[in-house]
C-alpha cells in the first residue's frame, strides 16, 4: 500500500466513515441542494455564471497560443525529433511540421519554443482517426522522466552555454520539469497524471504571483493516483470540473492550469486568462462523434425506456429536451474506488489553490473537492472507453455487468481499433499484473469495482441499453 493511504489511513477512515455527516456540515459553504433519491442523497451542483467567447478564436488559440508560457528550445526539439507534420490540426508556417499534440510559439524572452498543447492529454486516436477532445488514453506515464529531462537540459547548455540568453530563458523551464518529473509516474498505463501534475507545478510557485520560489510549498506525498481523461464536450453540460466536482467558480481560471507548467507569473497568467474566454466557448460548441455503426431502431427504443427509468436521474435526459442535473453521488452509494476522491481531499493543491491567484482575483475559481464523484454526461459514450474515473473497466459491457470485468487486462497501445460489439478497447484478460501495458485492478486507487446498477437488469435490457447510448 502507497506511503500516502499509510500516513493518512485515520484520515481517510474518517472522511469515509463521515460522509453523510461531512457533506451536510458544508452546506453552508457549498452551493449545492441535497434531493433524496431513492434512499440516498445526491447533492446538486448551483448553477455557475461563464464568460462569454468566441469559438474560432479559441480554436486558434488553441492550435497556435502560448498559453504554456514556455518549452523546449525548438532548435534543440528539431535535433531530437525532426520533423511530424501536422496532419490533423492542417496548421501553418512552423507549426505544419509538428504532430497536433505539439505548438511552436515565441516565449517572453522571444525564443522559439515547443510545448505540448491542450490536445496532447485531450485528443486520441480511434479507428484510424484523431477525434479532438476525445480524451487520450494511449499516454504512458508509467515510466519516471527524470533521466530524460536530464538529457535534455544537458543538450540544452552543451548547445548554448550556461551564460547565455537562451539558457537563461529555458533555465527557469527546466525548474518546472524537474519539480513535475519528481511528481508524475503512474502505476498503470494509460492513466493521466493531471493531478500530480498539478502538486509538482504549483510545489515551487508563490501561490500570490506565481512566481517560482526556491524553497517548496509542501511535500510530494508518493502516492500515484490518475484518472481516465474526460470527453471535453461533457464541458457544455457541466456546473462544476473534474471527477469529483472540486473545480468550481470561473471555467477560465480551471482550464488554463496547464500554464502552470511554464508561465513566469500571474502577469503572464492573466492574459492566457482572457483568451480562455475564447477556449470556453470552443468546448461549448464541441460536439460528440457519432457512433460509425447502423443502430437496431427496436433496441435502441427499448434501451431509451430502460435508462429513463434506471440512469435518468444521475445521468440526464437526452435528445431535444436533454437535462443534465449535475449531481455528486457520495461514494459509500457508488461504490467505485474511493482513492481519488479522498487523496483529492487530503492534497495541499486546495490549500495553496484557494490562497492563490486563481482565488483571490477576479473572475472567482475555488478547489472544493468532497467525498463524493459526479455523475458524468453520457453523450459520445460509445467512444469514451476505458470506463470509470480510474479507466479501469475496459468496455461498457463490462461497467453495465460487474460479472465480466477483468482483475487483469492487457490492450494492444499501438493499435485504435475500436470494439464496436462490446464498445470498447479490444484486450487480453490475464493472470496477473505483469507486463507494460497491463491494467492491475488490484493496486491501490485503480480498483473496478462499484456502479453495479447493470447488474440487475436481464440480458435483453442490457443489450438495449447499450443500443440506446451508441445513439448520445
Amino acid at each position: 500500500m502507497h506511503t500516502f493511504f499509510r500516513e493518512n489511513k485515520g484520515r481517510i477512515a474518517a472522511v469515509s466513515g463521515l460522509l453523510t455527516v461531512i457533506l451536510c456540515a458544508c452546506k453552508s459553504s457549498l452551493p449545492l441542494a441535497t434531493i433524496p433519491e431513492g434512499g440516498y442523497f445526491a447533492y446538486r451542483v448551483a448553477p455557475q455564471a461563464q464568460a462569454q467567447g468566441d469559438p474560432d478564436r479559441g480554436f486558434e488559440y488553441l492550435i497556435y497560443g502560448d498559453y504554456v508560457g514556455n518549452g523546449i528550445p525548438y532548435e534543440v526539439y528539431q535535433k531530437l525529433v525532426g520533423g511530424q507534420p501536422d496532419s490533423v490540426l492542417m496548421r501553418e508556417g512552423v507549426n505544419a511540421r509538428v504532430s497536433y499534440g505539439n505548438t511552436v510559439f515565441e516565449n517572453a524572452a522571444g525564443m522559439q519554443v515547443i510545448s505540448g498543447n491542450c490536445f496532447t492529454c485531450h485528443a486520441s486516436r480511434l479507428n484510424g482517426e484523431v477525434v479532438l477532445g476525445l480524451g487520450n488514453s494511449f499516454s504512458d506515464y508509467t515510466r519516471s522522466s527524470k533521466r530524460k529531462i536530464g538529457v535534455l537540459n544537458w543538450m540544452v547548455r552543451k548547445k548554448y552555454g550556461k551564460d547565455s540568453p537562451e539558457w537563461a530563458s529555458y533555465e527557469e523551464q527546466a525548474r518546472w520539469f524537474a519539480s513535475v518529473g519528481a511528481a508524475v509516474k503512474m502505476d498503470n498505463p494509460g492513466i493521466n497524471p493531471a493531478f500530480r501534475v498539478e502538486e509538482g507545478a504549483i510545489r515551487y510557485r508563490n501561490p500570490a504571483d506565481l512566481r517560482f520560489q526556491p524553497d517548496p510549498n509542501f511535500d510530494l506525498s508518493k502516492a500515484s493516483i490518475g484518472t481516465d481523461v474526460p470527453p471535453l464536450w461533457h464541458v457544455a453540460k457541466k456546473e462544476a470540473l473534474y471527477y469529483n466536482g472540486m473545480g468550481r467558480g470561473d471555467f477560465t481560471k480551471l482550464l488554463m492550469q496547464a500554464c502552470l507548467l511554464g508561465i513566469h507569473d500571474s502577469s503572464s497568467a492573466r492574459g492566457v486568462q482572457q483568451s480562455f474566454s475564447d477556449v470556453v466557448a470552443w468546448l461549448r460548441a464541441l460536439q460528440p462523434p457519432s457512433y460509425p455503426g447502423a443502430l437496431n431502431a427496436q433496441l435502441v427504443r427499448e434501451g431509451q425506456t430502460v435508462f429513463e427509468t434506471h440512469c435518468k436521474k444521475c445521468h440526464g435526459s437526452y435528445g431535444e429536451q436533454a437535462t443534465y442535473p449535475n449531481k455528486l453521488v457520495p461514494l459509500d452509494e457508488i461504490g467505485t474506488d474511493p482513492a481519488y476522491a479522498l487523496y483529492a481531499m487530503a492534497s495541499p493543491v486546495n490549500e495553496w489553490y484557494n490562497n492563490s491567484w486563481f482565488a483571490k482575483s477576479t473572475p472567482y475559481a475555488e478547489s472544493r473537492p468532497s467525498p463524493a464523484y459526479m455523475a458524468p454526461p453520457l453523450d459520445g459514450i460509445w467512444a469514451t472507453a476505458p470506463f470509470l474515473h480510474n479507466g479501469s473497466v475496459p468496455t461498457l459491457e463490462a461497467l453495465l455487468d460487474s460479472r465480466l470485468r477483468p482483475t487483469y487486462w492487457e490492450r494492444n497501445f499501438e493499435d485504435d481499433s475500436y470494439d464496436l460489439a462490446r464498445i470498447g478497447w479490444p484486450y487480453v484478460e490475464k493472470n496477473n499484473g505483469r507486463g507494460r501495458y497491463t491494467y492491475d485492478t488490484t493496486l491501490p486507487g485503480y480498483g473496478n469495482g462499484g456502479h453495479t446498477f447493470g447488474d440487475s437488469l436481464s440480458g435483453r435490457e442490457r443489450l438495449a441499453l447499450i443500443e440506446y447510448l451508441k445513439a448520445l
